[in-house]
């Protein structure tokens, strides 16, 4: 009758271990349809490139960042500089790289003296508040002083949450009643923050999709109340996001940087 009621009593599989399960067939799927693409013994010549070209463009690649690495492994075809099928791996591979590691990573200067700010955003369910967790940590074996700002204050157990990771890292939290204002608790935050000398402050939000506008403009007011009382606030946000989300990441970044910064 349990069994019915409830379920297989069998150990279900963590979050973790079917995410990590999810990224694992999505990488092995990619890996193997661009073997059967350049097989060995097949010829690296333009008909080989366009099969390539549009395996990527199926995987979520991006059509943008597939023809700018395409053109480049064209070029080098046409110049007789690739030779076999593990060649053009590693130029595939290290034009991705090239991509990736292009990116800009330098930090925001803020004004010395005052607290850091960063302020977590994302939609539901991506493990916000588990990273902030994690931060907080990492801040504090690093002998920095940490304050939680609980600014989820829509969902019912994002606060307990908060708190539990503040209890783990002995991190102090700061809070509002369910269903107060954002902006507000963030105010008192980093009002105390200010007056202790805090060197990091982290922000935790409502999840919230990018396409409600109501709850992005929320976003904005909180980045415009943080800017009244520290300089330069929030110094840094942090998009936590699905690692199979695919172009709608791109989306999801545009759209949270123009609300949150």
């Amino acid at each position: 009758m349990i069994q019915t009621l409830f379920g297989s009593l069998e150990e279900q599989p963590s979050f973790l271990e079917r995410m990590k399960e999810a990224v694992t067939r999505t990488r092995e799927n990619l890996a193997e349809r661009i073997e059967d693409v350049v097989s060995i013994g097949k010829e690296i010549d333009r008909p080989t490139l366009n099969d390539l070209e549009a395996t990527l463009i199926s995987a979520d690649l991006g059509t943008t960042t597939t023809h700018e690495v395409l053109e480049k492994l064209r070029d080098k075809a046409d110049r007789k500089q690739i030779g076999n099928v593990d060649e053009l791996k590693r130029l595939l591979k290290e034009e991705l790289l090239a991509i990736l590691n292009a990116a800009n990573t330098q930090p925001v200067l803020k004004v010395e003296g005052t607290p850091e700010v960063i302020l977590v955003v994302g939609v539901n369910g991506t493990g916000k508040t588990t990273t902030i967790g994690k931060l907080a940590q990492v801040f504090r074996s690093n002998g920095k002083t940490v304050l939680l700002c609980a600014a989820d204050t829509f969902r019912a157990a994002a606060i307990d949450q908060l708190e539990i990771w503040g209890e783990r890292t002995g991190t102090e939290v700061i809070k509002t009643k369910p269903g107060g204002d954002p902006s507000a608790v963030l105010y008192d935050a980093l009002q105390s923050a200010n007056s202790r000398h805090t060197d990091y402050v982290i922000v935790d939000t409502a999840g919230r999709l990018h396409t409600k506008t109501n709850l992005m403009a929320e976003l904005e007011k909180m980045r415009r109340t943080a800017q009244r009382i520290i300089p330069g606030a929030p110094h840094e946000t942090l998009l936590v996001m699905d690692a199979t989300t695919g172009q709608n990441g791109l989306q999801q970044a545009r759209l949270f940087t123009q609300s949150a910064g």
